[in-house]
């Protein structure tokens, strides 16, 4: 945007101009409009930042999301200065209290992540009122050697859990259990649904795992325990599709972003670091990102790879990385939180290269950090990602497309550059501000089918 100040609108302009927004030239002064309008003609860089900013500043404070809760805070006002009471004229005004059954954040991973960004968010919240009961929660001090003896500690561990099931689920109205596949559904959401039940509580399972297809087929208790639940929510339309599959019927809500760890930035120029923030398991692919590397590092020398992360695979990783000669692959471990958004900012491309999928927050991350994306792409990952808009995709397994779909961004800054943008608009579908209104929704929705 280019604008003359103009009475009496000068200081609100300016104002909405700043910080890199758009260009303010001085009322009644053509030349210095026209060369406003050649400065942004002639710098791609500048007319890109600009927008960027524009948009954020748009959508950060007038979206449907943030106009409609601003709206509620005035009513709230105008009610109070009436002398309403919350609660004193309907029943529906009663906070609705939800226990998150999830694992805690002593293990960093996608569900724990996004359980204690529900719980953060709903945190003072009008009407909800949030609690966490960890899956796995801590052993006594005398038996806390048992954390490194993995098959033990699950089996002293789950008393605990249904204990804690039992005597917590009494005071809630609805159990939010988050879910994932095979041994882990019976262990944890199977007797949480099973509880929830002969407590008369409502029982919202909330599923996660790219492997629903597999598990559903193997695991036919699974369909039937989804089935009676009150609510099935999942992060995707693939999901949501695999589901139908076996008749179960479930809404999406996606997953949440927590912008304001991430920078967003412009590579320009875009280099050759390239950065992966996905676990060490089979169904990443971490094997196949460190042979795309090694292939990009041949014809740019200076490549740099980061892997962010752990897991079971990754002795065979590092390995790999001796045996291919990849010189230039730093092992960063797990990243807290607070800490993850420095990795991404650091990176020029955001590389995947899983066969198994569903909606990872990780590809949301470097969307709202502008670090371009090249992912394989697995049947649940189109649904996030598409190809040449958001980012590029090839087949999983693609060593050499996957090398040369990097390779592609470097050699055409223009195309990294769009795809940057787009990803960080799409991005914003995933904000506290985007989700908050369809999980009220949800819950509501099952407080009046209980009604």
């Amino acid at each position: 945007m280019i604008s003359n100040s103009f009475w009496p609108a000068t200081d609100h302009c300016a104002r909405r101009l700043e910080q890199g927004r758009g260009v303010l030239v001085p009322a009644k002064d053509d030349r210095a409009l026209a060369a406003g309008v050649h400065a942004l003609l002639s710098d791609c860089v500048l007319r890109a930042e600009l927008a960027a900013a524009a948009r954020r500043f748009a959508a950060d404070n007038y979206s449907l999301q943030v106009m409609a809760r601003r709206h509620e805070e005035l009513y709230r006002e105008l009610l109070k200065e009436k002398g309403f009471k919350p609660g004193s004229h309907s029943h529906s005004a009663a906070k609705i209290k939800v226990a998150i059954v999830a694992p805690s954040l002593r293990y960093v991973g996608g569900q724990s992540v996004q359980a204690e960004l529900l719980l953060h968010n709903w945190k003072d919240d009008a009407d909800v009122e949030a609690s966490i009961l960890a899956v796995d929660p801590e052993l006594p001090t005398a038996l806390a050697w048992l954390e490194k003896v993995p098959v033990l500690r699950t089996i002293v561990r789950e008393p605990l859990y249904l204990y804690s099931l039992y005597s917590r689920l009494a005071e809630v109205d609805v159990a939010h259990i988050f879910s994932a596949s095979y041994w882990s559904f019976r262990l944890a959401p199977l007797p949480a649904r099973f509880i929830a039940s002969l407590r008369g509580k409502l029982a919202l399972i909330n599923y996660h795992s790219g492997e629903a297809r597999d598990h559903l087929q193997r695991f036919p208790e699974a369909v039937a325990v989804l089935k009676k639940a009150d609510k099935v929510v999942v992060p995707s339309p693939f999901l949501q599709n695999v589901f139908q599959e076996f008749g179960i019927k479930a809404d999406v809500v996606a997953n949440i972003s927590d912008l304001s760890q991430f920078k967003f930035r412009l590579r320009q120029p875009l280099g050759a670091k390239l950065v992966c923030t996905r676990g060490f398991h089979r169904y990443y692919a971490i094997d196949v990102v460190v042979r795309a590397f090694a292939e990009i590092r041949q014809q740019i020398p200076d490549a740099m790879l980061t892997l962010v992360g752990k897991g079971p695979t990754e002795q065979q990783i590092r390995e790999l990385a001796r045996t291919l000669g990849a010189q230039g692959v730093t092992f960063a471990g797990v990243a807290a939180r607070d800490i993850i958004g420095e990795y991404y900012d650091r990176a020029d491309v955001f590389i995947n290269a899983s066969v198994l999928d569903n909606m990872p927050v990780s590809i949301i991350e470097a969307f709202a950090s502008g670090t371009p994306v090249v992912s394989t792409c697995p049947e649940g990952l189109q649904y996030l990602v598409e190809h040449e808009r958001t980012g590029l995709l090839s087949a999983p397994g693609d060593v050499h497309a996957l090398a040369q779909n990097v390779m592609r961004l470097i050699r055409e800054p223009d195309l990294a550059e769009r795809l940057a943008h787009n990803a960080y608009e799409e991005c914003r579908n995933y904000t506290w501000e985007a989700v908050r209104e369809k999980w009220l929704q949800v819950y509501r929705q099952l407080m009046v089918g209980q009604a």
